[in-house]
């Protein structure tokens, strides 16, 4: 197996035909010139030891000493190594929010950006723990399974938006009912979920799904974002606030963090609440958290150990431009004998 470690160099290849063009291009010229100096007989009378390869030969020795140069660049990588690798850690769901109430600004810039930028600064101080991502309005969607590529879970994060779903509310019952399934390891002792949301759920159903995830063995954390004062919610033309949304009535609809559902539903699960407005201090309590529980070693995987062969190459070009830098146009006397480049040293010219 190997990787090209900076492939973008390859393009340098390129030159090389330009140099054998400008190489072709000179050559003519000078035959041409010396053609109009003298004849061919006399040129060789004069110059007795020119050779008419080994220009040819040099040049060839700068195009694969400029190709090895190339390879070097690029670096190839060559495993050589198997590594086996065994995590342990806790499994972790986080469950966003997208309902429209979260793009309410009483929170800087609003409630969904900060909600996505705290589950990004969770999953940056996380080390071996396996994550999930959901998102949920009035319905939930899986949107990352359990896994521990935490590159791909931030780019899903970034993708989460208010138009995901069409349908709006905030089901909170139906992130929980989702999340359970992304559980499948019955070894795992502890499940964790950490919902993020305004708490603006109006059913009654939020707190039987939380006893039906603490009967599965999931403890729900939740974080608050908003305030209790709460905000309007903009509707937005491309960037730019036209108006709020409106009740049937025509009056400003105000959304406001509601912390006692949330609080609920986190002490149903024995889990807790937290004040997601607040980064540091949710930051501080999952790592007291997660350090307190018992983890799990997840199944053993295998990395190919990548080696730089930069090196191998590297030499190879110098070798091969040492080698161009010590040979001469002119025949080389021992070589004429061998007559390697069929060249021949007895034409005599009659002056």
């Amino acid at each position: 197996m190997y990787q090209l470690d900076a492939p973008f160099y390859g393009y340098l290849l390129l030159l090389i035909p330009i140099l054998w063009i400008g190489f072709i291009a000179v050559s003519q010229w000078q035959k041409r010139a010396q053609q109009r100096f003298a004849r061919p007989e006399m040129l060789d009378y004069l110059s007795p030891g020119r050779s008419r390869i080994k220009a040819y030969f040099k040049i060839g020795l700068i195009s694969l000493g400029f190709v090895l140069l190339t390879v070097a660049l690029v670096n190839p990588k060559i495993g050589t190594e198997l590594e086996t690798v065994k995590r342990e850690g806790v499994d972790i769901v986080f469950a966003v929010d997208v309902s429209k109430s979260m793009l309410a600004e009483d929170i800087a810039p609003n409630r969904l950006e900060k909600s996505k930028r705290l589950v990004s600064a969770i999953i940056n101080q996380l080390a071996s723990d396996r994550i999930g991502i959901i998102a949920y309005a009035a319905q939930a969607i899986p949107q990352l399974p359990i896994t521990t590529d935490y590159g791909a879970a931030k780019m899903f994060l970034k993708g989460l938006n208010t138009e995901m779903l069409s349908s709006q509310g905030t089901a909170i019952d139906a992130a929980l009912t989702l999340s359970q399934s992304y559980f499948n390891d019955e070894a795992q002792t502890n499940r964790v979920v950490f919902l993020i949301s305004d708490g603006e759920d109006h059913s009654e159903a939020g707190a039987a799904a939380a006893k039906q995830a603490a009967a599965a063995g999931i403890k729900v954390f939740t974080f608050g974002v908003g305030t209790e004062s709460g905000g309007p919610i903009p509707i937005k033309r491309n960037g730019v606030i036209e108006t709020y949304k409106k009740d049937p009535e025509g009056e400003v609809v105000i959304t406001q963090r509601n912390m006692e559902t949330l609080t609920e539903i986190a002490i149903a699960t024995g889990g807790a609440y937290i004040d997601g407005n607040d980064t540091q201090q949710v930051l501080d309590f999952v790592q007291e958290t997660l350090q307190a529980m018992d983890k799990k070693e997840f199944d053993a995987k295998e990395f190919v150990s990548y080696k730089d062969q930069f090196q191998a190459f590297l030499f190879a070009a110098l070798l091969v431009f040492l080698i161009d830098m010590i040979v001469f146009e002119t025949q080389t006397k021992w070589i004429t004998r061998l007559n390697l480049f069929n060249e021949s040293n007895e034409k005599k010219v009659n002056p």
